[in-house]
């Protein structure tokens, strides 16, 4: 497809519970013990917002109270001077309809405000209970209680493994350019994954995962049924990746999530998760784990035989979590912060912005949510006050959306900026982040789990999206306002099991995939974890059937006429251009 289509406007970016590391179900978070007793050792609860306040974070992490009808006059204004297309500053979005026996969900304008402002929009309790308001009550074990149009169709247990059986493939994504369009290279598609060696068990392979990439050739009508992608093998040079460290009596180091661009000829940088682990025989933590946000830059090539990268031996130490905006290990030994992607906004031209996961910076067990968190109408019968979702838990999940803007050209200073998606006392985790330009319209697209929502918020493993009008606003959740955009097929009247024990009665969809990734034309890929039920399952490890979804306003919905029955070809990540650099073939390197 060409690149001025508005497909390339896209702006896209993840047993023994790992042995004696103790991690959640999430493929790489830290957990305070297996993820068996989590629900006992943290509560999980509810929160909620009023929609007559709007919620703005200072450097302390705190908030204040403003009247929304000033900060209406300051998004307005900031829309303004931000450009965005006038068709994307239309009447405020209608709230969906309150569903009897539930809340209504909480009004969100989508308007932009400068990148730069200090106003974090929120998911609300009030919104995330719309997904246990669309669940059918009555679907039997096994069943599907979620609509069909919001849920990827099933895969099947028989599918094909993209890398032959070398290695564990799970979190993927695309070669990509600055506006997130999908770009081959001298006739090569080329993907980038997390990666382990298939000796070590699945479950353990978070712990020791690297960097990884594939390739195929572009334009190709008819290929094997496992993608015909090739392993190139491992991007960085051994220890490359740990040497950012000061503290270097690290017992694991690995490396997580992030996004890959080219620049003019063959410049690749790579934006990612460095990881060192800190851990004591037993498995516990001498001192917190150590996420950085990290950039590399390297080179690619390519003859008529396949692709090869080179560098990637220098590391820039991006980013660490500061506290004020984000929590740190001392805030909360089991904090998340990763997955950067950096992309360009055609509202602020020459500048490069980067959106990552990360927690609101409270305390361990502060009890920090608030009447805004819960999100409610005032008079709501079905409302719940911050206290009584505090008092079952619910403000040790503390998941947001960060935003940093670069410093320079290099890409390898950053500056932290307010978070722009809070999920104070509704869920944990808000990963791979990424941003996707439609129509005028900005979607925030993340991924979260079944297992990591606070108590009384339920939902499937899945992509979640947020509709507003530029990259920071008062985004609306998709999907009758409960933010659900794909999810797994799963049943929410049955316990969610985990990946390496699922539940007899759920759905033997429910951990089919994760850490979706939403791709231009809709577009959708994500890896294949487990499926199956308790008495028959098996596990994946590498790509899924991409599918499509239709993004529409403030809908997603599920293309079921894309592929067969809405499930296309396995691991297809396709290209919409080619790079532009002469087709010359590269010299091989010698030895």
């Amino acid at each position: 497809m060409p690149r001025s289509t508005p497909l390339g406007c896209s702006l896209p970016r993840v047993p023994d519970i790992l042995g004696k590391l103790k991690f959640c179900q999430s493929f790489d978070t830290l957990c305070p013990a297996p993820y068996a007793d989590r629900e006992e050792q943290e509560p999980r609860l509810a929160t909620e917002s009023r929609s007559d306040v709007t919620i703005t974070h200072n450097r302390v992490g705190r908030t204040r109270v403003r009247l929304a009808a000033i900060a209406a006059v300051i998004a307005t204004t900031a829309v303004l001077a931000a450009g965005v297309p006038a068709q994307a500053q239309a009447a405020p979005a209608a709230a969906a309809a309150a569903v009897p026996g539930y809340p209504a969900p909480t009004e969100h304008t989508q308007k932009a405000y400068d990148p730069e402002d200090d106003f974090t929009a929120k998911w609300t309790r009030a919104d995330a209970r719309q997904i246990k308001a669309m669940s059918n009550p009555n679907a039997p074990s096994r069943a599907n209680s979620m609509p069909e149009e919001y849920t990827m169709p099933t895969v099947p247990q028989d599918f094909p493994d993209m890398s032959n059986e070398q290695v564990w493939v799970w979190d993927s994504w695309t070669l990509t350019d600055g506006s997130s369009a999908q770009p081959s290279f001298k006739g090569w598609e080329v993907v980038f994954s997390l990666v382990a060696d298939r000796k070590l068990g699945f479950d353990d392979r978070h712990t020791y995962a690297k960097l990884g990439y594939f390739y195929r050739k572009a334009d190709v009508a008819e290929r094997p049924k496992n993608g015909g992608w090739t392993y190139g093998g491992l991007v960085f040079p051994d220890g490359a990746s740990g040497a950012i460290f000061e503290d270097q009596s690290f017992s694991h180091q690995t490396e997580w999530s992030g996004s890959t661009r080219i620049f003019d000829g063959n410049k690749l940088r790579i934006f990612y998760t460095a990881v060192a682990f800190y851990r004591n025989e037993d498995g516990s933590n001498r001192k917190p784990y150590d996420p950085r946000l990290v950039q590399s830059e390297g080179r690619i090539f390519a003859d008529d035989k396949g692709v090869w990268l080179t560098g990637f031996r220098d590391q820039h130490d991006m980013l660490k979590a500061d506290g004020e905006y984000y929590q740190t290990g001392a805030q909360n030994e089991f904090f998340n912060f990763r997955d950067p992607f950096t992309f360009e906004d055609p509202a602020h031209p020459g500048k490069t912005y980067m959106v990552f996961e990360g927690n609101s910076a409270f305390p361990r067990g502060e009890r920090s949510c608030t009447e805004e968190d819960m999100g409610y109408a005032p008079g709501d019968p079905y409302a719940e006050t911050a206290d009584q979702a505090m008092d079952m838990g619910a403000h040790f999940q503390l998941a947001n959306v960060g935003l940093a803007v670069a410093e320079n050209a290099a890409l390898t200073k950053w500056r932290f900026l307010p978070p722009i998606l809070s999920a104070n006392c509704v869920n944990d985790q808000t990963e791979r982040p990424q941003i996707y330009i439609k129509d005028g319209k900005y979607y925030l697209f993340t991924i979260t789990h079944r297992s990591t929502y606070a108590a009384g918020i339920d939902g499937p493993e899945g992509v979640y999206g947020f509709v507003g009008d530029g990259i920071r606003s008062d985004f609306q959740p998709v999907n009758r306002g409960s933010g659900l955009a794909l999810g797994s097929p799963s049943n929410l009247n049955f316990a969610v099991g985990t990946p390496f024990a699922p539940d007899y009665n759920q759905h033997p969809g429910q951990f089919q995939a994760y850490s979706h990734y939403v791709m231009p034309g809709g577009l959708v890929q994500s890896f294949i974890d487990t499926i199956g039920t308790s008495d028959n399952f098996v596990r994946g490890g590498t790509l899924a059937p991409t599918v499509r979804v239709d993004i529409n306003g403030n809908a997603v919905t599920v293309d079921r006429s894309y592929g067969k029955n809405g499930l296309g070809a396995w691991a297809d990540i396709p290209s919409g251009y080619a790079h532009e650099i002469a087709p010359t073939p590269d010299p091989r390197p010698i030895g």
